[in-house]
C-alpha cells in the first residue's frame, strides 16, 4: 500500500483538504464572535410609514430601545441570533410584530409594527385595530368593548365597524359595545342612548332605528337625549326617557325578542 504512489497522493490531498477545512473552520468560529464584525448601526423603521421611510414610532421610546440593544442583543453582524431580537422587540408592550433583517457591513434593519388602539377592554386592557387584545398603559380617549372572553374581541371589533357604519347618517357613533355572556349585543351611543339589540337581527334593528329616527325618535329627545331605546320588537321599539325614567312602548301589544 506504501508503495502504491497514486494511493498516497489520494490521502496527501485528502489530508490537505482536512487540515484546511479544520483551520477555516477553527477560523471561522474566531471570526463570528466579537469582537470581529460588530453590529454598528440600528435602523428602526416604522411599518405604518410610507414604504418604511419613517423611522418615528409613536408609543416606542429611544431609551427603551437603547436598553433592549444594550440587555438583550448578544453576538456580532454574522451571530446575532435573529429571532431572538425579533422576540425581544415583540416584548415591548405596543409592539405588535417586528422584522429584522442584516445589513452587510455591520447593521440591522428592524422594522416595527406598533398596535394601534381602538378600544378599551373593559377597564383593563386596549383592542387593536385587528381585533386583539394587549395591555399596556394608556390615557387616550377611546370607546369601551366589553365581552364574555378576549377572544371575542374580534367580533366585537367587527360589529363596532358596523354599527358606526349604519349610524352615519344620523352623525351618531358608538362610545361602548357590550356582547353579553348570552351574547347579546347591547351599545351606547355618543349621546348618551342605549341601545338593546339582543342576539337577532341586530344589523336590521339598528337600521331601522336609522330610518325612523328623525320622524319619531327625534321628536321624543328634543329636550334631552333618550336614555334607553330597546330595538328588540319585530315591528316598534321601547323607549325611556332621561328625565321621566320609565318605559314609552311604541307598540304596547307586542312582545319582546331576545
Amino acid at each position: 500500500m506504501w508503495n502504491n504512489h497514486q494511493f498516497l497522493n489520494l490521502l496527501s490531498n485528502f489530508l490537505y483538504v482536512a487540515v484546511a477545512a479544520a483551520a477555516a473552520y477553527v477560523i471561522g468560529l474566531r471570526l463570528i464572535e466579537p469582537p470581529y464584525f460588530p453590529i454598528k448601526e440600528i435602523n428602526i423603521f416604522s411599518a405604518h410609514s410610507e414604504k418604511n421611510a419613517g423611522t418615528r414610532l409613536i408609543n416606542i421610546s429611544e431609551e427603551q430601545i437603547q436598553t433592549l440593544f444594550t440587555e438583550g442583543i448578544k453576538g456580532n453582524f454574522v451571530s446575532v441570533d435573529l429571532t431572538e431580537v425579533r422576540n425581544e422587540f415583540e416584548k415591548l408592550p405596543w409592539v405588535r410584530e417586528a422584522k429584522i433583517n442584516r445589513k452587510w457591513p455591520n447593521a440591522l434593519d428592524v422594522i416595527v409594527e406598533e398596535h394601534q388602539a381602538l378600544a378599551r377592554w373593559d377597564s383593563h386592557a386596549l383592542v387593536n385595530t385587528f381585533g386583539e387584545v394587549f395591555r399596556v398603559s394608556s390615557e387616550q380617549q377611546l370607546p369601551v368593548f366589553l365581552g364574555p372572553t378576549e377572544e371575542s374581541a374580534q367580533e366585537v371589533a367587527k360589529q363596532f365597524h358596523q354599527f358606526n357604519q349604519i349610524l352615519k347618517p344620523l352623525q351618531q357613533n358608538t362610545v361602548e359595545v357590550v356582547l353579553t355572556p348570552r351574547y347579546a349585543w347591547r351599545i351606547r351611543l355618543n349621546t348618551g342612548t342605549v341601545l338593546e339589540l339582543g342576539r337577532e337581527d341586530i344589523k336590521e334593528r339598528l337600521e331601522r332605528y336609522v330610518l325612523v329616527y328623525e320622524h319619531s325618535i327625534a321628536r321624543l329627545s328634543q329636550d334631552s337625549p333618550l336614555e334607553y331605546v330597546d330595538l328588540r320588537y319585530p315591528n316598534g321599539f321601547a323607549v325611556r326617557l332621561t328625565e321621566q325614567k320609565q318605559q314609552m312602548p311604541k307598540k304596547s301589544n307586542l312582545k319582546k325578542e331576545t
